[in-house]
């Protein structure tokens, strides 16, 4: 799978993604151009954090994910694992590449959907 593979990108502002599912897992090829701190989108999954492990690669830019035990920051070339129970924070210029098992993390993409609804 390739980035002009998955099909046509998800759209917002300061953010590009693209989407592919193989296996039972999501591979995402995502881009941020503005400052992300996603914690408010998680609000209302157990803890307020996100509920799916990520495996991933930082293709250039800085993510941190926020966890109940700390920070994880990740840079430009340093691939990362999360598990659940965390909060994204994505810095601007940054693209990624991440792995997801497609059930875990579309139960917390539907709290997060719901979030972004209220938010306008």
């Amino acid at each position: 799978m390739s980035k002009t593979s998955t099909g046509e990108p998800i759209e917002a502002p300061g953010f590009e993604g693209r989407y592919g599912e193989t296996e039972g897992y999501t591979i995402g090829f995502e881009r941020y151009t503005e400052h992300a701190d996603m914690a408010p989108l998680f609000v209302g999954l157990p803890e307020d954090r996100c509920q799916s492990p990520h495996w991933g690669y930082v293709v250039k830019g800085k993510l941190v994910y926020h966890t109940a035990g700390g920070d994880i920051e990740v840079v430009d070339g340093e691939a990362y694992y999360v598990g659940p129970g965390h909060t994204p924070e994505i810095f601007p210029d940054t693209e990624i590449v991440e792995f997801s098992p497609t059930a875990e993390l579309n139960e917390t993409m539907e709290v997060v959907t719901k979030n972004l609804g209220s938010m306008g």
